[in-house]
C-alpha cells in the first residue's frame, strides 16, 4: 500500500516537473531581496506565468504580504511552506462524489475535440475495471466518425463492452440503448461520451440536456457525475471552457489531461479559485494506466517542492 502512494506521488511529481522547475528557479531569484512592492510584483508575475491566473495570484500575494511583512527574513524553504499552506487553503473541501443508490453509476463525459476526451474515457474505464467494476462505454459522439472508432478500439483493447451507432446517429438514442444494456447486463458503471463540437452553444446545450433527460427517465438520479475533460496545455483557455460548459450543464468535476506536457500546472489552482469545480482525475502520461485520482496534498507537495 505504501508503494502505491509513493508511486502515485512520483507520477504527479513527474507530471509537474516543468512547472515546478520554472517556479523554483524564479522564486529562488527573489530570496534575499527586500519584500517591497516591487518584489511582490515580480512574485505575482511569476505565479501568473505558471497559470495560477490573476485572481489566484492576487490571493497568494495578499497572503504572503501579511506573512512576510511580519517575518521578512523567511528563507526559501519557509516561503515554499507558506505557498503550500495557501494552496491547500484554496483547494480545501472539494465536493465529494455522491454515491449512487442505483446501479449502474452513470458518468457523462463532456469536452471539446482535441482535449483528450476519448483517451480519458478509456483510461477511466481501465481504472474502474482494475478495481473490479463491470464497465460499459457509450460512443455518444456520433457527429465525428473517428470518435466512434476510437471508443470501439479502446473497448476491444480493454475488454469492455461498447454501445454505438452509425456516424450521424442520434446521440440520445445511443444513451438510451447504453442505459438499457447497462441495466440488463448488470454493469456497475456506464460512461457516456458526448459530442466534442457542435455548431453553436445552443446546439450544445440542447444536445446535452436531451441526453440528461434520457438518463433521468431510465435512472431518475442519473447522470451521477458530469465530468469535463480539459487540456492542461491550453492554460487559461481551459477556465473559459469550464465556465461555458458549467453554464449549460452543471459539472460535478474535471478531468485534466496532458499535465505532463505542460508548464502550466498552476491551472488547477486557478480553476478552483474561479469556479470551485473540483479536479477529480489527472492524466500523467500516454498509457492506459496513466490516469489517477487527484489528491490536493500530493499536488501541492509536488508543485512547491524544495
Amino acid at each position: 500500500m505504501l508503494s502505491f502512494f509513493k508511486n502515485r506521488f512520483e507520477k504527479i511529481k513527474g507530471a509537474l516537473s516543468k512547472t515546478r522547475s520554472s517556479l523554483s528557479q524564479r522564486l529562488k531569484a527573489l530570496i534575499g531581496k527586500p519584500w517591497d512592492e516591487n518584489t511582490f510584483h515580480q512574485l505575482e508575475q511569476i505565479l501568473y506565468e505558471a497559470d495560477l491566473g490573476g485572481e489566484c495570484a492576487e490571493d497568494f500575494i495578499d497572503y504572503l504580504k501579511s506573512e512576510l511583512r511580519l517575518r521578512p527574513s523567511q528563507d526559501f524553504s519557509n516561503i515554499l511552506l507558506l505557498m503550500r499552506k495557501r494552496a491547500l487553503h484554496i483547494l480545501h473541501n472539494p465536493l465529494p462524489t455522491q454515491p449512487s443508490s442505483s446501479s449502474p453509476h452513470v458518468i457523462l463525459i463532456v469536452g471539446v475535440n482535441g482535449s483528450g476526451k476519448t483517451t480519458s474515457i478509456a483510461k477511466l474505464a481501465n481504472h474502474l475495471k482494475s478495481e473490479g467494476k463491470k464497465v460499459i462505454l457509450a460512443a455518444g459522439d456520433t457527429f465525428r466518425a473517428g470518435a466512434i472508432d476510437q471508443i470501439a478500439h479502446w473497448g476491444e483493447k480493454l475488454g469492455i463492452d461498447v454501445i454505438k451507432s452509425k456516424p450521424g446517429g442520434d446521440p440520445s438514442g445511443v444513451a438510451f440503448d447504453a442505459l438499457s444494456a447497462a441495466q440488463a447486463r448488470g454493469a456497475d458503471v456506464l460512461i457516456i461520451d458526448t459530442a466534442g463540437r457542435l455548431q453553436n452553444k445552443i446546439d450544445l446545450m440542447q444536445e446535452l440536456e436531451k441526453i440528461k433527460r434520457i438518463c433521468q427517465k431510465q435512472i431518475p438520479s442519473s447522470p451521477h457525475e458530469t465530468l469535463l475533460v480539459l487540456d492542461a496545455t491550453t492554460g487559461q483557455n481551459a477556465i473559459d471552457q469550464a465556465e461555458t460548459f458549467h453554464k449549460f450543464t452543471p459539472l460535478s468535476g474535471l478531468i485534466l489531461t496532458k499535465l505532463d506536457g505542460s508548464a502550466k500546472g498552476g491551472i488547477i489552482l486557478a480553476i478552483y479559485k474561479r469556479l470551485g469545480i473540483p479536479v477529480k482525475w489527472v492524466g500523467t502520461g500516454e498509457g492506459a494506466e496513466d490516469l489517477m485520482p487527484f489528491d490536493p496534498k500530493d499536488y501541492v507537495e509536488a508543485l512547491f517542492e524544495n
